[in-house]
């Protein structure tokens, strides 16, 4: 029953091509394969050994592939993802208040209505991307990847903190926030931000746990 074996890693050698850990990967895999060849004596013959073994592991089109888009994830892609993805929601956050109150359109009144009047949703939401953030990193890049959770956070923190100077001194009109500024709101944001890095380190502690 060899013959299976060797099949199965010489494909995946071939899939992985010029992948940087192609040695290590073919070895892990090779010793996944000799144990499942131990515990398959009740295969009959080589053809009904592959299918087993893929059904184990995967086939190795599919194994070259997971090895190869996780090369592609690197800390650099990882960091700048999460902070595009906030500057991306403070953005879209922002045209929607200046549109708002600058045109008045009545459907855009409309969705302002709605979501002003359900803050309490808004906010878990956004605690569970800054959750997603730590437990990504945490997930891909296990113990190394405090430092780059703590640069991350800092980073992506940018725009939370200009929006609370520009709207603490007025160079963005108060009015514009109504009914969202009361004295409740403001406590419940200044809260909530403080909270923020824990909630990422909790889930880069989740995130690491699941790696392993």
């Amino acid at each position: 029953m060899e013959r299976p074996k060797n099949k199965f890693l010489e494909e995946l050698e071939k899939g992985l091509g010029n992948h940087q850990d192609k040695k290590s990967i073919l070895m892990e895999y090779e010793v996944h394969i000799e144990g499942i060849l131990i515990e398959s004596y009740d295969c009959n013959d080589e053809t009904e050994m592959m299918e087993r073994i893929i059904s184990r592991l995967g086939s190795p089109e599919e194994i070259a592939a997971m090895w190869k888009e996780e090369l592609s994830v690197t800390p650099s892609n990882m960091k700048w993802l999460f902070i595009l993805m906030n500057i991306l929601f403070f953005g879209g956050g922002s045209l929607l208040t200046f549109f708002h109150n600058v045109f008045q359109w009545n459907w855009l009144s409309v969705i302002w209505s709605h979501l002003t009047a359900i803050p309490v949703l808004i906010a878990l939401i956004y605690m569970f991307f800054w959750a997603l953030l730590g437990y990504e990193i945490g997930k891909g890049f296990g113990h190394g990847g405090r430092s780059l959770l703590k640069k991350t956070f800092l980073l992506s923190l940018i725009p939370n903190l200009l929006l609370m100077v520009l709207t603490v001194f007025e160079i963005i009109p108060h009015s514009w926030f109504e009914p969202l500024l009361t004295k409740s709101f403001i406590i419940a944001c200044i809260i909530l931000t403080i909270i923020l890095y824990p909630i990422s380190l909790l889930g880069y502690r989740w995130g690491k746990k699941a790696s392993i």
